[in-house]
């Protein structure tokens, strides 16, 4: 229904199985910059980690 509407939330988890449950897009950040961003298509456990790790 938000995204109808053209809403988005935003949410901060290390719940990754959450994450990737309730989410279209996922942007991982690292020391507080941006280090990727990801579709949910192309997200998986492993690259959000490799992201939020900065490796």
């Amino acid at each position: 229904e938000l995204v109808a509407q053209g809403k988005s939330i935003i949410m901060i988890s290390s719940e990754l199985t959450e994450i990737l449950r309730m989410s279209d897009r996922i942007v991982v950040m690292c020391e507080g910059r941006k280090t990727g961003e990801l579709d949910i298509s192309q997200a998986t456990q492993e690259r959000i980690l490799a992201l939020a790790t900065d490796r």
